[in-house]
């Protein structure tokens, strides 16, 4: 596994995922997007732990898939991201979505954050969709 990534939980059980092929992965979507991967730490938790995250470091009382710390210099993408696995599991369920797809798409969603884009603004929600969909189908060559 890389050096630059970690991948660890936080009351969840760690996921059965092809690790090497998900670094490479996200290392190409950054490269794509003119960055240098940095540090990325990866935090697969449960709906607890994700909502005690999301009230103590930004004061939502939500649950969400991920929330991501952008510590990321100029070109080098570098962060922690906290994804809940219980929410990517319902999100999966409802959007009629594999789970193993949904997860992927969490996971690149936060890269593609560090990368600078966005999704809180108009329209930013379905540019940040494409660059999903663009990662998603790369990952499946």
């Amino acid at each position: 596994m890389s050096e630059k990534i970690l991948w660890e939980t936080q009351g969840a059980t760690m996921p059965a995922l092809d690790f090497p092929r998900l670094e490479k992965w996200i290392e190409e979507v950054a490269r794509d997007h003119g960055r240098i991967l940095g540090p990325l730490a990866y935090i697969f938790c449960d709906d607890a732990r994700i909502l005690e995250v999301n009230l103590q470091f930004l004061q939502h009382d939500y649950y969400t898939d991920i929330i991501t710390f952008d510590y990321s210099r100029g070109r080098l993408v570098s962060g922690d991201m906290f994804i809940s696995l219980d929410t990517v599991a319902t999100n999966a369920e409802m959007v009629g979505a594999d789970y193993d797809t949904e997860l992927r798409r969490v996971i690149i969603h936060g890269v593609l954050h560090l990368c600078g884009i966005n999704d809180k603004g108009p329209g930013e929600r379905e540019v940040m969709e494409a660059h999903e969909d663009k990662a998603l189908k790369q990952y499946e060559i």
